[in-house]
């Protein structure tokens, strides 16, 4: 018996070093990934903190020597200054497509989800399918589709063809079939309808995912870069991203990269303030998603 105690308590000590080693393991690689993704922020800060005449040096720096400020003085300054336009424009942009489809993503949801309708599996699968289609593939019949219908260089033109999303409605309506349906049956008992029931049960309890949603459409209007390049043809018509290629363009073979990097990183700061403000509901979102289909 006493043989027996031992050699269970070796077992339980030789457990415990497994499962520390293991922990250590699965952090350092957790610490590689986590700086793999942070190296690229933490240089072209650095580069936007340093002056023209450290960036003119042959041997490049891993930190400024000296901190300037005047990079970022000059993105706000002179012909840089319409950057604070193209900051509206993608403020503007991205609330209203944001607002526009959250609003179609759980409407659709909602019916793909709870109502029962003659060809709702054959159509949800047909939407899923186009998700194999990449999006560069249907630019060609989007830019003649806005073009027919005089939409070039507007707002319409950045907002509509994003306001309704597939993967958004495939995720919302993994989490509007977690709900019991013995709630759905008791509402439609009570003399509720389809669209109180909605407004009344399914959104607050699937409030994460629709934050969720909610930033990360927000996320990818701010990020947009293609599309808006190639619907804006206006020089005031255009979103950050295409904005600040367009602004240093002109400025190829010169010493601008502090400049650069400085506009990239003011364009980067409402991104980062909105994911550490909204992680939560992001993870939260994510793991309700998944796991029921």
């Amino acid at each position: 018996m006493q043989d027996m105690y031992f050699k269970n308590e070796k077992e339980i000590k030789i457990y415990k070093i497994k499962s520390v080693i293991k922990d250590i393991v699965l952090y350092l690689i957790l610490t590689f990934f986590a700086l793999f993704t942070l190296i690229p922020f933490y240089w072209m800060i650095s580069t936007a903190l340093k002056s023209s005449e450290e960036l003119s040096l042959l041997k490049a720096t891993l930190y400024p020597h000296q901190i300037d400020w005047s990079s970022f003085k000059s993105v706000f300054s002179g012909e840089n200054a319409i950057l604070i336009r193209y900051m509206f424009n993608t403020l503007l942009v991205g609330t209203l497509t944001t607002a526009i489809s959250v609003c179609v993503t759980v409407l659709a949801a909602f019916a793909f989800a709870r109502l029962s309708f003659k060809g709702r599996d054959v159509i949800f699968t047909i939407l899923l399918a186009t998700m194999m289609i990449p999006g560069e593939m249907m630019i060609i019949t989007n830019f003649t589709t806005v073009a027919a219908w005089g939409w070039l260089d507007s707002y319409t033109a950045l907002i509509i063809p994003f306001t309704a999303s597939v993967f958004y409605t495939f995720f919302l309506r993994q989490n509007f079939k977690q709900i019991p349906d013995e709630l759905y049956y008791a509402a439609k008992v009570d003399g509720n309808s389809d669209f109180k029931y909605l407004f009344k049960v399914m959104i607050p309890i699937a409030k994460p995912s629709i934050i969720t949603i909610t930033i990360l459409s927000m996320i990818g209007s701010w990020n947009a870069y293609i599309w808006p390049r190639t619907v804006s043809q206006g020089y005031t018509m255009k979103l950050v991203t295409d904005g600040i290629m367009s602004l240093f363009s002109s400025d190829i073979g010169k010493n601008v990269d502090n400049q650069i990097m400085a506009a990239a990183t003011v364009v980067s700061v409402p991104l980062l303030l909105a994911f550490v403000v909204f992680r939560k509901y992001i993870m939260r979102g994510v793991a309700r998603s998944g796991i029921k289909g």
